[in-house]
């Protein structure tokens, strides 16, 4: 029965076609120090990645992984970190999202991410929308949008940590035809459960992948998460450093979004055909009742007097 397959190692046959819809992303969950300098350890976990899952189509780290989470520890050269991990990208013909970092500009500061290609160009820049106030106070809320499109294969969208919160962010993206949210995050609060929550829903109610990256000890508590559209969990990290490759197939995405869930819902269709007005979105959300609820300040203490 043996002669029904070609050998393994003939080389005659001819090589399988790649399927362009599919797409392997490492995450790579990694410590974080809070004095920075991590770029060289980072870099580290990319040649071990590319080394072991040569396969790897782009890989992703998270929130202020290069810098840490101080402001006092943020890069004296934005620009050469780019270009570092710029060439990386071009020496491995790999796609590189580097975490973010606080970077200044015009007096501001942001958390900003880029989006690097095989080519090693980048393709995109996102500053964070929703800094985690008012704990990131002195952090400058973007207000552009990041949609990049792996040729051949989809298209992609970013938000950074506390984004994911606000669903309008993803409902923006998908609505723009992103197939893949890459969600770097850095949280090591208590809140880290509900994220995972957020996450894994946010996935379902927009037909998407949800690559989420979280760091470990100043970069968080770890427990990154790949959900796919149909809310299902493709892998979820311990707390411990972990390079983890997953095959995406964007044309699950296609199918959910054509058909439903297993065939149930096709919420993004539904979205569009809504007869209602949603009148939240008016005057770009505010109302009364918000504006009830007072500023945006930390917890106070108890008086005890």
């Amino acid at each position: 029965m043996s002669g029904l397959h070609p050998e393994v190692n003939d080389a005659s046959a001819p090589l399988p076609r790649r399927d362009n819809s599919r797409f392997l992303i490492a995450g790579i969950q990694m410590p974080v120090p809070v004095t920075g300098q991590n770029i060289a350890a980072m870099a580290a976990q990319l040649e071990k990645a590319v080394a072991l899952y040569p396969g790897v189509d782009m890989v992703v780290f998270s929130e202020l992984a290069a810098h840490g989470p101080l402001h006092a520890c943020a890069s004296a050269d934005p620009l050469a970190d780019e270009a570092f991990f710029q060439a990386l990208a071009a020496k491995h013909r790999i796609w590189i999202i580097p975490g973010s970092v606080f970077v200044e500009r015009d007096g501001k500061t942001f958390n900003h991410a880029v989006v690097i290609n095989p080519a090693g160009e980048i393709v995109g820049r996102y500053d964070k929308m929703f800094p985690f106030m008012p704990f990131e106070a002195g952090v400058t809320a973007g207000s552009e949008f990041l949609v990049f499109d792996v040729p051949e294969v989809g298209r992609f969208g970013l938000s950074i940590c506390y984004d994911i919160w606000f669903p309008e962010t993803t409902r923006t993206l998908t609505s723009a035809g992103v197939e893949v949210l890459i969600h770097p995050v850095l949280t090591g609060t208590t809140d880290r459960q509900a994220e995972l929550a957020i996450v894994q829903a946010t996935a379902v109610m927009f037909s998407c992948y949800v690559f989420d990256v979280n760091g470990l000890d100043g970069g968080g508590v770890g427990r990154s998460l790949v959900v796919d559209p149909t809310g299902v969990v493709l892998h979820q990290c311990g707390q411990a450093t972990e390079i983890f490759p997953i095959n995406i197939d964007l044309g699950l995405v296609r199918q959910v979004r054509a058909e439903g869930a297993n065939g149930l819902g096709q919420v993004l269709k539904s979205f569009r055909d809504k007869n209602v007005v949603l009148s939240t979105y008016a005057d770009n959300g505010s109302s009364a009742y918000l504006d009830s609820l007072g500023p945006l300040v930390p917890m106070r203490k108890r008086d005890w007097s």
